[in-house]
């Protein structure tokens, strides 16, 4: 039934197996036991509408321009099916077939319209296939509609839809659960709609259920199942070093150095996330767990994601660490050759206990005497794999991870529950949220934001411009960078000086950029994201962001942190023109609130997981039909499941259990590694 081509074609889709394919589920659902009548169905929704095909017409309204018009009528009315630059649409229809379309209803011209509708051809005959059921609609590619598609499930179910179900039956007893098989009957061909939700209830807990089983294993890997070094935690490097703070900590601090000494202090290493919303003062934190090292007689590695995060670390806390007498070193891609083999010796003897750096703290030929602890900043920008490369330079060392972009819980226990969490959201020196104000600036309000930025400079501030591009494209009318950078200079500051910086230009020049942007020779940088973390200007007090609508919530309040970060309040202008009603929705949010972990749980909601799940960790499962902005009962309910199970089973040997194991490691695949008691 599947030849070649057609193979070849549900490969596109991910489709390999016969397990692939009964997974393979609908993204949506044509009711047609429920179908509107043109005359009554009402404008603003989504409908089903069943018809005959009365006329096609395919007009040409102007050049490069061409609408292609299908008119259904069903006795009772009409409704044209748009399509524009789809002339090749009228070839698909016949007058006189009776086909469904499902879409949001419009009225234009004084006609019902749906703009470019799912269509979905049904028999002939009235009281056949197609009427009074409910109708699934997979996804498809060239070469292999979606009537093929629902004839390949139906035969893949046929052969495997009875698998065993390797769900313990206690646990879908607990959690009302529908067995598999049935499950996945039901969401391919539905009885009714409960049964759509009953089966994406139970295969969405499948899929969670995975991820946390997935996470506990990786954390019996690294904690569990290994003995670490318990630090000297009360010394007289932290007490110098916590005497060289020039500031009272907050007492989310105070709560986070607990829980991370309280950690390091154990003979069980230290997972740890420290959360931290922007300005929150996790550097400071990390300075302490650093200086715990020295006076344990080990060292400590901070790894950032780009040269200038790893310079600003050791510009911040090194003079700290100075003050205590722990020995430091700063060591990246850009570190001169005589200097990097003096430190590589250093670390080899241990005469150098802290070392800041980039992916150069991982490079084969970097030794470490004694590595206690792997600090790894943003960790979202690196990957599992990267981290755990820093943790085998020691033995079981100490791991805390941190990050200043804001995560929802759920997504915190997805991409990192093999994890203890600590939260920082209080921000010190006295600053509150409202010290950066936020606008949204109309094309209209240009000159005003420009002149923002010129009173600044006038006050011995400095601005940033940010573009969502480096150079210009033709597939976009964003502003580049660097067109930017030349336009402001000519036509707008003339009397500034406008700097440049981008992720595309050398280390050397992103950093010489930087510098002179930090010492006040810049009065305007203009960047791309690259400035997104952590660079820390403290008489940068203005940013206007460019197309700010292409920018996600967190991005955006990333951005936001980067001004504003000493007395001065901030202010912080974006140039948007959103088309959609999520990008509305976006831009009043940022212009409403400071709060981090909110803008994060709104951002999930409008945008869904994807984009972050888009830079997947790897080893966790991905997600087909589990959604963490609306599945946080699902959620809490798998990760305790997960963690009871593996209390009383941690390799999963049992009999009983071993189904579920081989169900995780083929959702998971190589990176799954179960260790066997036995």
């Amino acid at each position: 039934m599947v030849d070649a081509k057609r193979t070849q074609a549900l490969a596109k889709l991910g489709v390999d197996s016969i397990g692939d394919l009964v997974r393979h589920y609908p993204f949506r659902y044509l009711d047609l036991s429920i179908v509107a009548d043109m005359r009554s169905v009402p404008t603003g929704v989504d409908a089903t509408v069943v018809g005959r095909v009365h006329d096609i017409k395919v007009k040409h309204p102007r050049p490069r321009l061409s609408i292609t018009e299908i008119a259904l009528v069903d006795g009772t009315g009409a409704l044209i099916g748009v399509w524009f630059n789809q002339p090749y649409m009228a070839s698909r229809f016949r007058v006189g077939e009776r086909v469904a379309f499902a879409g949001t209803v419009v009225f234009e011209y004084g006609l019902k319209q749906m703009r470019s509708p799912f269509v979905e051809r049904l028999d002939d005959d009235g009281d056949g296939p197609g009427i009074a059921r409910i109708l699934p609609v997979h996804r498809a590619t060239e070469g292999l509609s979606t009537n093929w598609i629902r004839r390949l499930v139906t035969e893949a179910l046929a052969l495997a839809g009875d698998v065993a179900d390797p769900l313990p039956a206690r646990i879908r007893a607990q959690r009302a659960l529908v067995p598999l098989a049935t499950a996945l009957r039901d969401i391919h061909f539905p009885g009714t709609p409960d049964d759509v939700d009953r089966a994406r209830r139970r295969l969405a807990y499948d899929e969670l259920f995975a991820v946390q089983l997935t996470m506990r294993r990786r954390r019996q890997a690294v904690v569990d199942d290994i003995a670490g070094i318990a630090h000297e935690v009360t010394g007289p490097a932290i007490g110098a070093l916590a005497a060289a703070v020039p500031f009272e900590l907050t007492d989310d601090q105070k709560g986070a150095l607990h829980d991370i000494l309280g950690d390091m202090a154990s003979e069980r290493p230290m997972n740890r996330l420290l959360l931290g919303d922007v300005g929150t003062g996790k550097t400071v934190v990390a300075a302490h767990a650093l200086a715990a090292c020295a006076d344990s007689g080990a060292q400590a590695a901070m790894m950032a994601p780009t040269e200038v995060l790893a310079m600003q670390y050791s510009r911040a806390v090194g003079p700290l660490l100075d003050r205590a007498g722990v020995s430091w070193a700063l060591l990246t891609g850009s570190t001169k050759r005589s200097d990097r083999d003096r430190i590589l010796a250093s670390l080899a003897d241990g005469s150098i206990t802290v070392v800041f750096g980039t992916h150069a703290l991982i490079q084969n030929d970097v030794v470490y005497q004694r590595l206690s602890l792997a600090l790894v900043d943003e960790q979202h920008r690196f990957g599992v794999q990267q981290r755990l490369a820093l943790r085998a330079k020691g033995v079981a060392p100490d791991l805390l991870v941190m990050t200043a972009t804001p995560i929802p819980r759920s997504l915190a226990l997805t991409l990192y529950g093999d994890l203890d969490t600590t939260y920082l959201r209080v921000r010190p020196g006295g600053r509150t949220a409202d010290h950066v104000s936020t606008r949204v600036v109309p094309m209209s309000g240009r000159s005003d934001a420009y002149q923002s930025v010129k009173d600044a400079v006038g006050r011995g501030e400095q601005a940033y411009v940010v573009c969502a591009l480096v150079d210009e494209s033709d597939a976009t009318q964003a502003r580049a960078a660097t067109t930017e950078a030349r336009r402001l200079q000519r036509q707008v500051f003339p009397d500034l000086r406008v700097g440049l910086l981008t992720g595309q230009m050398s280390s050397a020049d992103k950093i010489e950029a930087m510098e002179r942007f930090r010492s006040g020779e810049t009065d305007v940088l203009v960047a791309t994201t690259v400035i997104e973390v952590g660079v820390d200007v403290p008489a940068a007090t203005v940013m206007i962001v460019e197309d700010a609508d292409r920018f996600g919530l967190a991005q955006l309040h990333q951005l936001r942190g980067r001004i504003g970060r000493a007395e001065r309040p901030g202010t912080f202008l974006l140039f948007a023109d959103p088309k959609t009603e999520d990008g509305r929705a976006r831009m009043e949010a940022i212009a409403a609130t400071n709060d981090g972990f909110e803008l994060a749980e709104l951002d999930l909601r409008l945008r869904g997981e994807g984009e972050v799940l888009g830079q997947r960790q790897s080893g966790v499962p991905g997600l087909r039909l589990a959604s963490l902005a609306t599945d946080g009962d699902l959620l809490d309910a798998a990760r305790e499941d997960a963690a009871a199970l593996m209390a009383e089973d941690p390799h999963l040997d049992d009999a009983a259990h071993v189904p579920l194991r081989e169900d995780v490691a083929l959702r998971v695949g190589a990176a799954w590694e179960w260790t066997s008691s036995g």
